[in-house]
């Protein structure tokens, strides 16, 4: 059985996951600089809790770009509660995931949490460079070559 679109769907592409991808790449460029920082102030354990935090952030970004594609496929109106209430579920994830290992003999959180602020900022801020605001790209901006074709 075929499903015929609804007035309310959203159609078009569905760049979360190009986006998604794109900051989980962007955040493997990077780890080796958090993991070498950590390690040599904190020792192993503040290595090893930078590295929790950077997956901590992947997932955070991925489950984000899952859930807002999944729900664009719905409806606007399901998008935009997901996107509002995914958010409160993502918050709640990050401090789940993080209160299961606070007492971990190899969890040091201050690593772990500057690493989870910083990679989150910095991430979101490395990839708006790349992100398209106008109507024309409504995914990622196109590169040089794909214009020209």
């Amino acid at each position: 059985m075929m499903l015929t679109p609804s007035p309310s769907m959203v159609e078009g592409p569905a760049p979360e996951a190009v986006i998604a991808r794109d900051i989980a790449r962007r955040a493997a460029i990077v780890a080796p600089v958090f993991l070498l920082v950590a390690g040599l102030i904190w020792g192993v354990d503040g290595a090893l809790s930078a590295g929790y935090g950077l997956a901590i952030v992947v997932c955070n970004f991925a489950l984000a770009a899952g859930l807002l594609a999944w729900s664009a496929r719905i409806s606007a109106g399901l998008m935009m509660a997901t996107a509002l209430f995914g958010y409160l579920i993502r918050l709640a994830l990050i401090f789940v995931a993080i209160w299961v290992v606070r007492d971990a003999s190899w969890v040091v959180l201050l690593p772990l949490g500057l690493t989870i602020i910083i990679a989150h900022l910095g991430l979101l801020f490395w990839e708006m460079r790349y992100i398209s605001a106008s109507l024309a790209f409504p995914a990622l901006k196109p590169t040089k070559e794909s214009t020209s074709k």
